[in-house]
C-alpha cells in the first residue's frame, strides 16, 4: 500500500520538483519505506511505498522497457500472475515481482481497456507519452481513495489524501455550500465531491484521462454493479458457492512478503473471515480485537471464543470508553468534515494491528453486499404499506399524522409512531434518505442561517440519492437500498473510515467481501435469501452454521460505538459546549445560534438525545479551527 501525488499541466512547461516533494510529504505515513519521482515535460509523478511484495525490487514510478509509459500506482492486484502470464505470451518481459509492473505492462499492451482485467483494490496514475496524455484509474467499489483538482486553466493536481493537494499554491479552498448540506446530512460529503469547491474525487469505478496538448479531460465510468436476482438454483446450492467464492476471496489476499493478520471484532463478517484464514493456512492466524471495559461496548467474549475456536495468535487491548484523547486529532487524519465516531475506536485497532502486522484483513462490506443492517428490516416493513397505497394518498393521510404526532423518544417503542408516519408519507428513495440522515429536514431548517439556506438554493443531499437512484436499474426495493448504500455509505463513510485511519499507521488493509466477482455474483441472489424476515444476512450465516457458533451468528448487531450521549453530559460537557458554541461556528455565518443552544441545552438537561448531532457539529468545528 502506498500513497501517490501527481500534477499535469501543458507540455511547455516543466513541473516544480520542490512542490512534488512537498506533496509526498504530506502523506508520508502512506508509504514510509521508501519515495521516487519522476519529472518530465508537463508531468511530475510522485510515490510514497510501504513495501508488501517483493520487498527488494518494485521502486516506482516505474517505466517500461521502451520509456514510454511511467506509472505510480496504490494498492493490491490479486489477479497479477495470471495477466502475467498473458503478458508473457504477448511478448513482455518482467524486471519484478510485483503487481505494479503487471499494470503498467497491461496499459502497454491493452490501453485504457486494461482496468477492466484487473482484480483488487487500486488508485494509479499513468504517463503514456506515446499518445502524450495521463490516465488515472480508482478501484470498482471505492477501496483505494484519490483526489484531484484543477488549479487554473491549465493544471491538474492528484493524490491519495486531500492534504497533498492543500499544500499546492493558488488551490482554490472556498467551501461548497451543497457539501456543507452533505455532511448536516450524511456524516460525510458525498462522492464525486469534497468539502472544496475545486477538490473532487474520482469516483468508484471510473478513470480520468487529461489530454496533455489540449489539456481536455475526460471522465469514463468503467463498472457498476447490477443487482439483478437471476439466479435459480437452490438455495442450498447457493449456499455452498457463496461460501466457496468468500473463500477464494480470502486466499487471494493472504499473499504478502510482510506480516499478515486479521481484525476480529467477534461480529459475524470479521468472524468469517478469520474462519476462512484458519482453514487456508497452517499456521495460526494473527488477530487482535479491542475490548471495551462497559459492557454496552464490548464484544471482546465472541472475539475470543472464535479465536479459541481457530488457534489464533489473538493478542487484545482494551480501550477505556473514556479514551476521547483522540478527538482533537482526528481531522489531521480526515482532512475535512467527517462525523462517524466509531473512527476513534477504528483508530485505535489499527494502532493495535500495526504492531505486529503490516496487512490485516477485515470484514467490511458485508452488511451492504448481504443486507446485514437492522434499517433494511425496517425500511421494508414500511415498504409493504408504500408498495399497496398510492403515493397521492399516503402523502395526504400520513403526512399530517408525521407533523401532528409529538417526539416520543422517552415513550415505548411502540408509542414512537412519528417517524413511521413521515416515513409512509414519503417514496421508497426519500423514506430511506431520512432513515439514515443525522439532521432531518425540520432540524436543518433550524440548523442553518438564512444567508445560508439561501446560498444552497434548495439545494439538499436527498438529491445525491436521487441521482444514484435513476442509475440501481431495479425495480426491487430491497436491492435498492442496498445498491445507494454502496454508492454512498460504503464509500463515503465506510471505507474513507478504514483507509485513513489505517493508513495513518502504515497498515494495509484487505477487504474480501467487497472483491468485485463476489459482489457481482451477491447482486444476482434472490433477495429473500439475504434479508429473511427480520433476519439481514441470512444465506451468509446459514453457510457459517457448524463454522461459527449461534451467538456469533444469531446474537442482536452491536456496534463498534463509543458512548458519545453520556460524554457529551459528563466526561466532555464542557468541551462539547465550548465547540459548538464557539466563536468560530458562530461567525461562519453557516448556522443559527440559538438553535445550537438549544441542541446543547437540551442534550446535557436529558431532554433529547443529541449525541450524534452535536458530534457532528464538533467535528465540524475541528474543520473550521484548520482552516
Amino acid at each position: 500500500m502506498c500513497g501517490i501525488v501527481g500534477i499535469v499541466t501543458r507540455p511547455d512547461r516543466r513541473p516544480d520538483q520542490v512542490l512534488l516533494k512537498k506533496m509526498m510529504d504530506a502523506i508520508y505515513h502512506r508509504g514510509p519505506d521508501e519515495e521516487g519521482q519522476f519529472l518530465d515535460a508537463g508531468v511530475a509523478l510522485g510515490h510514497r511505498r510501504l513495501s508488501i511484495i517483493d520487498l527488494s525490487s518494485g521502486q516506482q514510478p516505474m517505466y517500461t522497457e521502451d520509456k514510454q509509459v511511467c506509472i505510480v500506482y496504490n494498492g493490491e492486484i490479486y489477479n497479477f500472475p495470471e495477466i502475467r502470464k498473458e503478458l508473457e505470451a504477448l511478448g513482455y518481459s518482467f524486471r519484478t515481482h510485483c503487481d505494479t509492473e503487471v499494470i503498467m505492462n497491461a496499459y502497454h499492451a491493452w490501453g485504457e481497456e486494461s482496468v477492466r482485467r484487473i482484480r483488487g483494490m487500486f488508485a494509479y496514475a499513468i504517463h503514456d507519452k506515446r499518445a502524450g496524455k495521463v490516465f488515472l484509474a480508482r478501484d470498482r467499489l471505492g477501496i483505494k481513495p484519490l483526489f484531484y483538482a484543477n488549479v487554473g486553466d491549465d493544471t491538474l493536481i492528484f493524490g491519495s489524501e486531500h492534504k497533498a493537494l492543500t499544500v499546492y499554491p493558488g488551490l482554490n479552498r472556498k467551501m461548497r455550500p451543497q457539501s456543507v448540506e452533505d455532511y448536516f446530512s450524511l456524516g460525510y460529503v458525498a462522492e464525486p465531491h469534497t468539502i472544496y469547491e475545486d477538490v473532487y474525487r474520482l469516483e468508484p469505478g471510473h478513470t480520468l484521462t487529461v489530454d496533455m496538448a489540449t489539456g481536455n479531460k475526460k471522465i469514463t465510468q468503467y463498472w457498476n454493479v447490477q443487482f439483478d436476482p437471476s439466479y435459480r438454483g437452490k438455495f442450498d446450492d447457493a449456499k455452498d458457492e457463496l461460501s466457496a467464492r468468500i473463500r477464494e476471496a480470502v486466499k487471494i489476499r493472504m499473499v504478502a512478503d510482510v506480516p499478515l493478520g486479521a481484525f476480529l471484532s467477534g461480529g459475524v463478517d470479521s468472524s468469517a473471515v478469520v474462519a476462512d484464514m484458519a482453514t487456508i493456512d497452517d499456521k495460526p492466524v494473527n488477530t487482535c480485537s479491542i475490548a471495551f471495559s462497559d459492557p454496552k461496548f464490548n464484544e471482546i467474549d465472541y472475539a475470543n471464543e472464535v479465536a479459541k475456536q481457530y488457534k489464533t495468535n489473538h493478542w487484545t487491548r482494551e480501550v477505556d470508553p473514556n479514551d476521547y484523547s483522540l478527538v482533537d486529532q482526528l481531522m489531521d487524519v480526515y482532512d475535512e468534515p467527517y462525523a462517524d465516531s466509531s473512527a476513534l475506536p477504528t483508530y485505535r485497532v489499527c494502532e493495535l494491528a500495526r504492531e505486529r502486522v503490516t496487512v490485516a484483513l477485515s470484514g467490511d462490506g458485508g452488511d451492504e453486499n448481504l443486507a446485514g443492517y437492522r434499517r433494511y428490516w425496517l425500511h421494508m416493513l414500511e415498504e409493504r404499506p408504500r408498495q399497496m397505497l398510492p403515493y397521492g394518498l399516503r402523502k395526504a393521510v400520513f403526512g399530517p399524522l408525521g407533523e401532528l404526532y409529538p417526539k416520543l423518544d422517552w415513550a415505548p417503542r411502540f408509542l414512537r409512531a412519528k417517524t413511521t408516519f413521515q416515513g409512509l408519507a414519503r417514496n421508497s428513495v426519500e423514506a430511506y434518505f431520512y432513515g439514515v440522515s443525522i439532521f432531518k429536514k425540520d432540524m436543518k431548517q433550524k440548523l442553518f442561517s438564512t444567508g445560508f439556506k439561501n446560498d444552497l438554493q434548495d439545494y439538499e443531499a436527498l438529491q445525491v440519492f436521487e441521482r444514484h437512484a435513476k442509475e440501481a436499474d431495479t425495480d426491487d426495493p430491497l436491492s435498492l437500498i442496498q445498491y445507494l448504500d454502496l454508492k454512498t455509505y460504503l464509500v463515503g463513510d465506510i471505507l474513507t473510515k478504514v483507509d485513513r485511519a489505517s493508513m495513518a499507521h502504515s497498515l494495509e488493509v484487505r477487504v474480501p467481501l467487497l472483491d468485485h466477482h463476489l459482489v457481482e455474483w451477491i447482486a444476482t441472489l434472490p433477495s429473500d435469501m439475504k434479508l429473511k424476515g427480520s433476519e439481514g444476512k441470512y444465506i451468509f450465516k446459514k453457510s457459517l452454521e457448524g463454522r461459527l457458533s449461534d451467538d456469533i451468528l444469531y446474537r442482536k448487531k452491536m456496534g463498534f460505538a463509543v458512548p458519545l450521549g453520556r460524554w457529551f453530559r459528563e466526561e466532555l460537557k464542557d468541551k462539547i459546549r465550548e465547540s459548538v458554541l464557539s466563536e468560530r461556528m458562530k461567525d461562519s455565518g453557516y448556522f443559527d445560534a440559538d438553535y445550537l443552544q438549544q441542541l446543547v441545552d437540551q442534550h446535557q438537561s436529558g431532554v433529547r438525545d443529541f449525541s450524534a448531532p452535536l458530534w457532528t457539529l464538533m467535528m465540524f468545528d475541528q474543520f473550521l479551527a484548520r482552516c
